[in-house]
C-alpha cells in the first residue's frame, strides 16, 4: 500500500499497488486490441493481400521493439 495526495478531493488516499499496476497493464491491453481491430477494418475497405498484411505487421513490430528500448 501507498498512500498519495489526491488533488482533485484534496485528501490522502490509499493505493494499492499491484492493483493499480494491473489496472494500468489492461488499459494497455485494450487499447492494442482496438488497434488492431482498426487496422483490420482498414485492410477489409483496402482489401490487401495476405502477404502484404503479413510484411506490414512484421514492420509494425520490429519499429516498436525499436522505439520501446
Amino acid at each position: 500500500m501507498e498512500v498519495r495526495r489526491n488533488k482533485s478531493k484534496r485528501r490522502k488516499v490509499e493505493v494499492d499497488i499491484e492493483k493499480e499496476i494491473l489496472r494500468v497493464k489492461e488499459r494497455l491491453i485494450e487499447r492494442e486490441r482496438e488497434r488492431e481491430r482498426e487496422r483490420e477494418r482498414e485492410r477489409e475497405r483496402e482489401g490487401e493481400s495476405d502477404r502484404e498484411r503479413q510484411r506490414k505487421r512484421k514492420r509494425e513490430k520490429r519499429c516498436f521493439v525499436k522505439h520501446s528500448v
